[in-house]
């Protein structure tokens, strides 16, 4: 077990997300509160807690919702300051604990923390439930939408790295279909060939520094510039039928618009 945090941590509670010591999680952080909670987090011992949020805190989200009293404290792996003022995370779960005294409220509330012991989890571990709890949730959540996720490979040009796409869709689209499959034919003809029509899409770019996975993934060095860009895609009946977050080599890639006077 590492050594107790020596102050009260900043606390990031979360609806239906659980994270386990050793395992690494991937963060987007926008909200102002928990902004400053990464500035104030680096300039300290930078560590947070991932806590799980307890049914019904959508009534007090932008408040202080109640979460669940035992969740993992995270050490910063990787932190990449966006240009619009937020922060990608890469954390990694350093030891179970149990949430104690609120040492604050606002912005963003810390709490002093006790480590748990870290023997192997079994069914009843409450941990283990709560992770078990959070999955079903999540589950319940997203099966009516049917969404599952397609995870392209590297975009290779040159035999080098290109891109890296991650695209969700409807799971009746996917249907007999294979990763094989979508390789050859390539997602948007598949699309037109199952009758699927695009209507219109919500689409934002923009730039940042490669993450050390991205780098690691994109044979690029830490230093690099990724353009990237997030869409999701319409029908004619305005259903969402894909959304795409794509990470780009900025000194390989560039996009090209035509812009017409309305």
């Amino acid at each position: 077990m590492l050594p107790t945090p020596k102050r009260p941590v900043p606390v990031f509670p979360l609806p239906g997300v659980v994270l386990f010591p050793g395992a690494e999680m991937h963060l987007h952080v926008f909200e102002l509160r928990y902004r400053t909670m990464v500035r104030d987090a680096l300039s300290s011992e930078r560590l947070i807690a991932l806590a799980t949020l307890m049914p019904g805190w959508e009534q007090d989200y932008h408040g202080s919702p109640a979460f669940h009293p035992l969740g993992c404290v995270a050490r910063f792996e990787d932190v990449s300051w966006l240009p619009n003022d937020c922060y990608d995370l890469r954390v990694r779960g350093t030891l179970r604990a149990r949430f104690g005294r609120v040492a604050r409220e606002f912005p963003y509330r810390a709490c002093v923390v006790e480590p748990l012991d870290e023997a192997p989890y079994t069914e009843s571990d409450p941990l283990a439930q709560l992770a078990r709890q959070a999955l079903i949730e999540e589950r319940t959540r997203l099966g009516p939408l049917g969404l599952e996720a397609w995870l392209a490979p590297p975009a290779f040009a040159d035999d080098a790295p290109l891109a890296l796409m991650h695209n969700y869709l409807p799971a009746k689209l996917l249907q007999g279909r294979t990763e094989a499959d979508l390789e050859q034919t390539g997602l948007y003809e598949l699309l037109r060939s199952q009758g699927v029509q695009l209507h219109a899409a919500d689409q934002v770019l923009a730039a940042r520094r490669v993450t050390a996975h991205e780098a690691r993934l994109l044979q690029a060095p830490r230093s690099a510039t990724v353009l990237t860009m997030t869409r999701t895609a319409f029908d004619p009946a305005g259903l969402p039928i894909e959304h795409g977050r794509h990470a780009y080599l900025a000194d390989r890639y560039s996009f090209k618009m035509s812009l017409v006077a309305q």
